[in-house]
């Protein structure tokens, strides 16, 4: 395994680094709550060319079209395996490279023709041919075709400016990635180096977990009358306290019985030596009036008649006798007192006593269990701890470090190589870039120097040095051209044919993973194997570990344990062995035994009860209670009518007999205050004691009935399902502790094989080395390189044609058209002589080169 990273690293020359952490994974069981300690890395996770990346679509596309064919995956396949070339289909080889090839044919032909072009060219010009000769031939549509030469040649100038640019772009960026490759190199090892450091710390941290786990358990351990008592007595008191609190009320209910009885029967007998008083006052009170009303003036008009008035309601100074007739409650007050005799209320309290005594029960019975457990979660300890020791990840890594360094010191020696050649190719593309705008500048100083010095009315022989200076200017770029097209062709043609495959059978099935396909290929790398992975790792062929599956795998940021599937070598399952530790657990709680007493209320609670429901409260006649309670004590209410008969006796002469009868009225206003107030007192005392009796006794036989059928329920209850309660209650205790090392061991055996030692660094630097290095810093500015400086190759043919027809324009002739018979010559031409043609023998001057053809 080393061996397969230690090349991955050596193909990643310099890496691309991420952001490491612990993800949650779908394949994790819920109740994990461990996370490994994520971990930094310096490089960013991806390269983004930026900007010029659309320059570098542009040249995707271009080769799209060059080569549209799909990856050669059986050819390359082939290729590998080193098969006869009798059976190499070199066929699809010629199809598949067909667009590179007639590409590269153009370019040899280009190459080829344009040096003998020039020469022939040159000689021809040196004959004053091709144009050669410095004479103006007269044109009608001249003007027209002097400004679209010009036209055209601007526009194609542009265009190979334009791919001047891209030249200059792609050969600065060359130079700039290059020179950022040391600093991607130093910080991809220091994250490979991160990774080997962090793999010890994320086994420790794993270590430590499981005390944390442990902890975790013992604390329940040591809580277990909190735990397991408490989750007994939640499973208990919803059948049993119910029934306590229905007769802890039932004896409030006692008590409250008895001070009703009590207070009813003193008021009784305070109401029957009270109505007896009052009686006795009333009786002396008529007595006392009847004297009065013996007076002689009660004989004589007016005042005998208010003395027969007052004589007349002396019947009604009587007071209640049926007061003094109701009968006493000295049975039920003895019954419940018989009752009382037995403390109810302490029965309930040693029922709630009972139930809450059941967690410290459960801690002092499980003692010896409870260290039993403790003893065996330290021996687990000390197993996952060997296990882990042993894991070949740590031994792996330590020779992969041996790799990262030799690595790291191959690149540190041959980096200032590469930087040095990269300059002699900065240096190379920066002389090609500028002979080319060389060319073009003298194309843009012609084109310049032509338009801004050309008039119209200069002929050809008189044309301006300005004018002049043009032509040879846009001839000076026609001779360059010529001289240094097919050199700049064949750069062309090898950076073409170089960065065109290597995108086409490297960059691109790399991204697209067809190349792992082809490596994963059975047999492909060693005819003995069918996985070479396998085979190397493990010598067996037969278990498929691909480069695919290995490389997707460490994308994902999983651990190399489970992406290079090292189970086949130490399998942590079967070292684990989950069941057999989690097994010693649960025989140490299988001998967890608990035994509660319950007691809820005993027979004298019964009996308790059953006499409170037979102590008559329930049997007595309230109604005739209640119902004197609404009565007067007296006949007549006595303030009436004392004020009564304090208003008839003023009503009488002043004399003995109204003195006396308001000395009476003023005693019965004494006797209602001292007499009749207490009795109303007393009977409001009765009223209040009455109705708690009635309430209290109202239905008294049902509800004890039925508190004595729940309390039967609850003994049921206890008798028959407080066993069943325990065993469940002591099963889902262990299944808590038990389900804590479960899910800690599970998570050691995901996190291992998932996580611990994540080999995406070492994709990352392969990512880096292939698709960053190779592709995006290399072949991506090659292919720019070659596609703007061919497009300005190319564009420089017909710049150079357009060049030299122009030149005849802008250049001074030695000669021009003569006519010697002016009536021959078209008016037309005519025209035209006075806008800039001038006929030389028309002004006498004598031409000796050209003549006009009425001279011969």
């Amino acid at each position: 395994m080393a061996l397969v990273l230690g090349s991955l690293l050596l193909l990643g020359l310099c890496g691309n680094s991420f952001s490491g952490g612990q993800p949650s994974s779908t394949d994790a069981p819920k109740a994990w709550n461990y996370e490994l300690p994520a971990t930094n890395y310096e490089t960013q996770d991806s390269h983004k060319a930026g900007p010029i990346g659309i320059l570098f679509e542009l040249v995707h596309i271009f080769l799209y079209v060059v080569q549209p064919r799909d990856f050669p995956e059986d050819t390359l396949r082939k290729v590998i395996q080193k098969a006869y070339e009798s059976k190499i289909d070199y066929d699809k080889i010629v199809y598949y490279e067909a667009g590179i090839i007639l590409c590269c044919v153009l370019g040899l032909l280009f190459i080829i023709l344009m040096p003998l072009v020039g020469y022939f060219f040159c000689m021809c010009r040196c004959c004053n041919k091709c144009g050669g000769e410095m004479h103006q031939r007269q044109k009608e549509n001249g003007p027209f075709l002097r400004k679209c030469f010009a036209i055209s040649l601007l526009v194609i100038c542009i265009i190979i400016s334009i791919g001047i640019f891209y030249g200059f772009v792609a050969n600065h960026q060359v130079r700039t990635r290059i020179k950022r490759s040391r600093k991607l190199a130093d910080s991809n090892f220091k994250d490979l180096r991160t990774l080997l450091n962090e793999t010890p710390e994320q086994i420790k941290y794993i270590l430590a977990q499981y005390n944390t786990t442990k902890d975790k358990a013992f604390t329940d351990l040591n809580s277990i009358n909190s735990v397991l008592g408490g989750g007994i007595l939640d499973r208990l008191r919803p059948n049993i306290i119910p029934v306590l609190d229905e007769i802890k009320s039932m004896a409030t209910a006692i008590k409250e019985t008895k001070e009703a009885l009590e207070n009813m029967n003193s008021t009784l007998k305070s109401l029957h030596q009270q109505s007896t008083q009052l009686s006795s006052s009333l009786t002396s009170m008529k007595t006392s009036l009847r004297s009065s009303l013996n007076d002689p003036l009660c004989l004589v008009r007016p005042s005998s008649e208010i003395c027969n008035s007052i004589r007349l309601s002396l019947s009604q100074l009587n007071s209640n006798p049926e007061l003094r007739q109701l009968p006493p409650v000295d049975a039920e007050l003895d019954n419940v007192n018989n009752v009382l005799r037995t403390d109810l209320d302490g029965l309930v309290q040693q029922g709630y006593q009972s139930l809450n005594d059941i967690p410290d029960r459960v801690q002092r019975q499980t003692t010896t269990v409870v260290a039993g457990i403790k003893r065996v979660l330290n021996s687990i300890g000390s197993d996952i701890d060997n296990v882990t020791q042993r894991l070949p990840i740590q031994d792996i890594l330590s020779e992969f470090s041996v790799y990262v360094n030799n690595t790291e010191s191959y690149i540190h020696r041959n980096l200032p190589t590469l930087e040095e050649y990269d300059s002699y190719w900065w240096l190379g593309g920066l002389v090609i870039c500028s002979l080319l705008t060389l060319i073009v500048i003298f194309y843009y100083l012609g084109l310049l120097c032509g338009v801004c010095g050309y008039d119209r009315h200069a002929t050809p022989t008189t044309r301006g040095c300005v004018s002049n200076t043009g032509g040879v200017f846009l001839m000076v770029g026609v001779g360059l051209s010529f001289l240094f097209c097919w050199i700049l062709m064949i750069i062309v043609v090898l950076t073409f044919v170089f960065g065109a495959n290597v995108e086409k059978l490297i960059c691109e099935p790399y991204t697209s993973k067809e190349l792992f396909q082809v490596l994963d290929t059975p047999y492909l790398l060693n005819e003995d194997w069918e996985y070479y992975l396998s085979g190397k790792l493990f010598n067996k062929s037969k278990m498929k570990l691909t480069f695919e599956q290995v490389y997707s795998d460490c994308k994902k940021n999983r651990g190399t344990y489970g992406t290079l599937h090292l189970q086949n070598s130490f399998n942590i399952s079967e070292r684990l062995n989950i069941n057999e530790h989690t097994g010693s657990i649960s025989s140490e709680l299988e001998s967890l035994k608990v035994n509660l007493n319950i007691f809820l209320l005993g027979a004298a609670g019964r009996k308790n009860l059953q006499d409170f429901a037979a102590c008559g409260i329930d049997r007595m006649n309230y109604d005739s209670y209640l119902a004197q309670t609404g009565k007067s004590p007296a006949g007549v209410n006595l303030l009436s009518f004392a004020y009564d008969l304090e208003a008839k006796a003023n009503s009488l002469p002043p004399g003995n007999l109204r003195n006396s009868l308001k000395r009476d009225a003023q005693t019965i206003k004494t006797i209602h205050q001292q007499r009749v107030l207490p009795i109303e007192q007393s009977l409001s005392t009765l009223y209040q004691s009455v109705k708690i009796l009635q309430r209290t006794g109202n239905g008294l036989l049902e509800r004890v009935t039925r508190i004595l059928a729940s309390l039967d329920f609850a003994q049921n209850f206890i008798t028959n399902n407080t066993s069943s309660v325990i065993i469940e209650e002591t099963k889902k205790y262990g299944r808590t502790i038990i389900g804590y090392f479960e899910h800690y061991l599970q998570w050691i055996e995901f996190s291992i094989s998932e996580k611990v030692a994540s080999c995406k660094p070492v994709a990352t630097a392969l990512d880096t080395a292939v698709d960053v290095f190779l592709c995006s810093y290399i072949i991506d500015p090659l292919n720019l390189f070659w596609f703007g400086i061919g497009k300005a190759t190319v564009f420089l043919l017909p710049a150079l044609i357009f060049a030299v027809k122009l030149a005849k324009y802008y250049r001074r002739m030695d000669s021009e058209d003569v006519y010697d018979d002016v009536e021959t010559i078209p008016m037309k031409n005519m025209e035209n002589g006075n806008n800039g043609y001038h006929k030389d023998h028309v002004y006498g001057i004598h031409n000796p080169v050209m003549t006009s053809p009425s001279q011969h």
